[in-house]
């Protein structure tokens, strides 16, 4: 029996400039207990066909086609209706917990209004109900986490917060938007592990929306690829990961980056080069936040050292201290103890001009391209602020050229010199980003998730201009990551953390084909890869080790 079944879909959106066709005559069927993935690059339609089914679209969408839910018609359908639906019948896992839920709320009164909104029961009835699905969803400590506010949780903690809401009246249908981008591995592999329990347990349906290949055949039963709001190829999750039919499929799937799981070394190993002074080097620094009982250790006795022309891969979990290790190297966290040499000297012994002047030889790309460029300025302005900053003596003509020649030099056309960041994709915004970063033609790049949140062809195209660069500037690369398969091919040495300390270090290729520590290994076996099969026996493995994958 189908939950949800999609007929000849289609969706414009009426904009200023015209209508802009998203989705077009898309057919689906997700039955119940089975997961759907829809995949495809952004600007497929992919979010826009999940919105749909839930009735989601914003005013300016015209529908057409047919959308019904537990065979109940979602098109066309009074909003008063379709909220009494929602919540119930069918629920919403959104991609970024933070904007899902409300900062002002505790959590257990979010998830109890969820109830209270679907079911008759007293205020205490439900936040019991509350208690019980923080405990379901694997939430530590129920009691005591129901009322917090969403900011005192992990990023892990909050996204099961939003499922323990989408699952809180048992629907039939669950639609999950993205609900593990920007995760850690480990945490990741949970969070599925929560969602195929769900599936098995209830029955419920699940229409999952991604671009990560690795989560679609470590957990989708079939799966849908879109291109250009239409869908170009369906079938099981083995016919489309291992069989693709569709020359689109094809290239999505070759520019998936692939983890080497437990494989010997590939090739000669990478030639040795002199032992050269260190760009940037951490010795035994620690980082105490605060003070007293409530202190928090972010940082303890951590050394690493990264060359000229190299690339060191940070990984960890989100709270290990790989973010802070970055930022000391870049002299915006000041150890408590220990010393940060940058460019030969140390960052303590210096203050004003020198210190700016030092500073301005490090270029900075962060995950969130919004965030970090300015949405007043053109791109042309963005790239030249540091120029203005750094180089107020040069003259304008001379300012033109150098933002003209690295937008150049990571593949921008020279059109998008006049535009805004927000008329541009994800994948040109973070290009951007990059050009802002090394228009001062840096010696050292620290680069803190600079794909996490892209497109695999986006991040393979941002990865290439990195290298690109890297090769033609000779800069050093700082690389802040949780994706391992990225850092496995992007890095040349790696450092492992952990709880504010390094638990192992060494070539990258060696270190996460063969890792010495049990951490490592853990974070290596959380990885799913693009191949259900395999997947499905690494799972397996696993489990019968204890271990998360």
């Amino acid at each position: 029996m189908s939950i949800l079944e999609i007929e000849k879909l289609g969706v414009t959106f009426t904009t200023d400039t015209g209508d802009v066709p998203a989705v077009r005559d898309v057919s689906l069927r997700v039955r119940s207990g089975e997961t759907l993935a829809l995949v495809g690059e952004s600007g497929s339609g992919k979010s826009t066909v999940a919105l749909a089914a839930l009735g989601l679209l914003p005013g300016s969408a015209r529908v057409s086609g047919s959308v019904t839910v537990d065979g109940a018609e979602v098109v066309g359908t009074p909003e008063a209706e379709l909220a009494r639906m929602r919540g119930r019948t069918a629920s919403m896992v959104f991609q970024e917990p933070a904007t899902a839920l409300d900062p002002l709320t505790r959590v257990g009164a979010q998830i109890a209004e969820v109830v209270r909104n679907h079911r008759t029961m007293s205020r205490a009835e439900a936040a019991r109900e509350a208690v019980e699905l923080l405990r379901r969803v694997g939430v530590p400590e129920p009691e005591r986490r129901a009322s917090a506010f969403p900011f005192q949780l992990s990023g892990g903690q909050r996204q099961r917060v939003v499922i323990a809401m989408a699952i809180a009246n048992s629907p039939g249908l669950l639609v999950a938007d993205e609900p593990t981008t920007a995760l850690d591995v480990t945490v990741q592999a949970g969070i599925l592990d929560l969602l195929r329990g769900l599936a098995a347990d209830s029955g419920t349906g699940v229409l999952l929306v991604t671009h990560n290949m690795g989560v679609v055949a470590d957990f989708a039963d079939r799966v849908a690829v879109m291109l250009r709001g239409e869908i170009v190829e369906t079938g099981t999750v083995e016919e489309v990961l291992l069989r693709p039919r569709h020359e689109y499929t094809r290239g999505l799937l070759a520019a998936v980056p692939r983890l080497a799981v437990g494989e010997p070394e590939a090739g000669p190993p990478p030639p040795e080069r002199p032992p050269q002074d260190a760009v940037v080097e951490l010795r035994d620094v620690s980082v105490r936040f605060g003070r007293g009982p409530r202190a928090v250790q972010a940082l303890e006795d951590v050394s690493l050292t990264v060359r000229p022309g190299e690339t060191v891969g940070l990984v960890g979990e989100s709270g290990s201290g790989k973010s802070t290790a970055a930022r000391v190297a870049l002299g915006l966290v000041r150890p408590s103890s220990g010393t940060v040499s940058l460019f030969g000297g140390d960052l303590r012994r210096v203050r004003g001009r020198r210190r700016r002047a030092r500073l301005s030889g490090v270029g900075v790309v962060l995950q969130d391209p919004v965030a970090s460029l300015d949405a007043r300025m053109s791109v042309a302005e963005c790239v030249a602020e540091p120029l203005r900053v750094h180089r107020r003596g040069m003259p304008a003509a001379e300012r033109r050229a150098r933002v003209a020649e690295v937008l150049e030099l990571v593949r921008l056309p020279k059109e998008v010199a006049g535009r805004g960041p927000r008329e541009l994709s994800g994948g040109q915004r973070q290009r951007v980003s990059l050009a802002r970063a090394l228009v001062l033609q840096p010696r050292l790049l620290v680069a803190d998730e600079p794909t996490s949140a892209l497109d695999v062809s986006v991040q393979r195209t941002v990865l290439e201009v990195i290298a690109e660069s890297q090769r033609e500037l000779g800069f050093a690369c700082l690389f802040v990551s949780h994706d391992l398969a990225v850092v496995q091919e992007f890095a040349r040495r790696v450092v492992v953390m952990r709880a504010g300390q390094v638990v192992e270090q060494g070539p990258t290729r060696s270190t996460l084909s063969q890792p010495e520590t049990e951490y490592t290994r853990r974070l290596i076996a959380a990885v799913p890869v693009p191949d259900p099969v395999l997947q499905r026996r690494r799972r397996a493995a696993a489990l019968g080790t204890g271990a998360t994958a």
